[in-house]
């Protein structure tokens, strides 16, 4: 089943509030409108869980005497699921800024090898997330960061939404009735909550299938 796209979204809101359809989001201004709609409210829902739809696999391969890489792609709403060290077959864990300095900084000369601890530290200049690999790697490793990844906002028409459509619609049109105020039809608190019964019902739908997400384990 094909995802839905942009367009598709913002003609199920307008046949919701009783418009007309349109050929493209940037027809009319209503429809500009829903199209804006729309990404706010694809973030919210982004935003509210970690929908597997969202997870990729980002890779930084090491260098000798480097410690500092850029996650290429990564934006500031990106979500850590692991760190994993794949030529040694084990996970890093993640330190606060203080301890990374201490380490940097403790000795006569920073300590090299295999990575074991991560840390973020800001983002270079295009953007994307800058990490800090101790101790300083001696030789090529395979670093693999697993991460929630939101999708940018929808653009073109043709463009699909990955997480369930659904909370996205029903939000929209609630952010969409209150924008231009009662009309006789459904009213604006109404359709709020049915948007969180919506995204409830999708949330425990999706966790029920990943029981993993919610198992402790001693690490």
């Amino acid at each position: 089943m094909a995802l839905p796209t942009y367009l598709d979204l913002v003609n199920d809101v307008l046949v919701r509030m009783r418009e007309p359809e349109v050929t493209t989001v940037n027809e009319n201004n209503l429809s500009k409108l829903i199209g804006k709609f729309i990404n706010d409210s694809k973030r919210q829902v982004e935003d509210s869980y970690r929908w597997n739809a969202l997870t990729n696999t980002l890779t930084a391969t090491t260098a000798a005497g480097t410690f500092n890489y850029a996650l290429v792609g990564t934006n500031h709403r990106f979500r850590v699921i692991e760190v994993y060290d794949n030529t040694n077959k084990r996970h890093l864990n993640n330190i606060p800024s203080y301890e990374m300095t201490k380490y940097f900084l403790g000795g006569d000369a920073p300590q090299t090898g295999a990575p074991m601890v991560y840390n973020f530290n800001g983002v270079d200049s295009n953007g994307d997330t800058q990490v800090d690999l101790f101790p300083i790697p001696d030789a090529a490793y395979q670093i693999f960061f697993n991460i929630y990844d939101p999708q940018p906002d929808l653009r073109l028409d043709s463009d699909q939404i990955k997480v369930p459509a659904d909370p996205v619609i029903q939000l929209t049109y609630a952010r969409s009735l209150v924008e231009r105020g009662e009309d006789g039809g459904l009213q604006s608190g109404e359709a709020y909550a049915l948007f969180k019964q919506v995204l409830s019902d999708y949330i425990a739908i999706e966790s029920s299938r990943y029981v993993e997400e919610d198992a402790w384990v001693v690490v």
